[in-house]
C-alpha cells in the first residue's frame, strides 16, 4: 500500500529544559499506509492522544517531522493546517462535542457550511451520512432527545459526511454501553472496508484487538507496533 503517514522522530515537549519537563511525545517514528486501520493504544497520560492531535493537525511537534501525503505538515501555516482538517479527516470524539442546539441534521451539516458547500449538497450529503449510521428517523431530535450511542452514531455522520480519507477517532466507545459500542465500531470497519484509513485511539485491549494493526505507546514512546492477525495467531 502506498503511504500515507510518515513520523520522524517526533517530540512533543512541555516546560523545555524547565525541572518539570514533560516529553509527551519522547522520539516517536510511525508509517501509516492509505486503507489501514490502526489502533493506537496506550493507558491515560502515556502521549496516544497528543500523538492523535499530531497526526491530526491539531498540533505540531516541538522536534521531528511529520509528512501527511507527501508534505511536511510541521512546517504548514494555522491556515492550512485548519484547511487539512476541514478536507482530509474527520475526528470522532469521546464527547461527541455536539452543539445542543442544533438538530442531529443541522450538526452534521455544519462542517459543510464551513467548507462554503450549496445548502442543497450539505443537505444531501449530510442525510446519506445519517442514513448510513441508521439514524434517519432522528434527524430532527436535538442531542438531549437522544441517547449516548445515537448521539454518537451522529457524531460518527458529521465526520463521515464530506468523505474524508482519514477518521480519526478518540475514544470513540468510551461513554457507551456494549451494544452501542459494537455498534460504533461496526461502522467503522465498514468505512475501513471502504477504502477509508481509520485511526483509532483507546486505552482498551478488546477494541483495540478489532483493528488490523495495534501501535502501543507508554511514556510517549511507541513499544509495541504489530498486526493483529499476527498477534493472535
Amino acid at each position: 500500500m502506498a503511504e500515507l503517514i510518515r513520523v520522524n522522530n517526533v517530540y512533543k515537549v512541555y516546560h523545555p529544559g524547565e525541572e518539570n519537563e514533560v516529553r509527551a511525545l519522547d522520539g516517536v517514528s510511525i508509517r501509516i499506509d492509505y486503507g489501514e486501520f490502526v489502533a493506537i493504544l496506550g493507558s491515560s497520560g502515556s502521549g496516544k492522544s497528543t500523538l492523535m492531535n499530531m497526526l491530526g493537525c491539531l498540533d505540531t511537534p516541538t522536534l521531528g517531522e511529520y509528512y501527511l501525503a507527501g508534505e511536511n505538515v510541521s512546517e504548514l501555516s494555522d491556515n492550512k493546517l485548519s484547511e487539512i482538517r476541514n478536507k482530509q479527516i474527520g475526528f470522532i470524539f469521546q464527547g461527541y462535542n455536539l452543539i445542543k442546539d442544533l438538530t442531529a441534521l443541522e450538526n452534521v451539516e455544519l462542517p459543510l457550511t464551513y467548507r462554503g458547500m450549496h445548502k442543497e449538497e450539505r443537505r444531501r450529503l449530510s442525510t446519506e451520512a445519517l442514513e448510513r449510521v441508521e439514524l434517519s428517523r432522528r434527524m430532527k431530535h436535538l442531542p438531549s432527545q437522544m441517547s449516548g450511542g445515537q448521539q454518537q452514531r451522529v457524531a460518527i455522520a458529521r465526520a463521515v459526511a464530506a468523505r474524508p480519507p482519514i477518521i480519526m477517532a478518540d475514544e470513540p466507545t468510551g461513554n457507551l454501553d456494549s451494544k452501542s459500542g459494537a455498534q460504533v465500531m461496526k461502522i467503522l470497519k465498514e468505512l475501513n472496508a471502504e477504502g477509508t484509513t481509520v485511526i483509532l485511539i483507546t486505552h482498551d485491549n478488546e477494541i483495540a484487538k478489532q483493528a488490523k494493526r495495534v501501535i502501543r505507546i507508554h511514556d510517549g514512546k511507541v513499544v509495541d507496533d504489530y498486526m493483529v492477525e499476527e498477534a493472535v495467531s
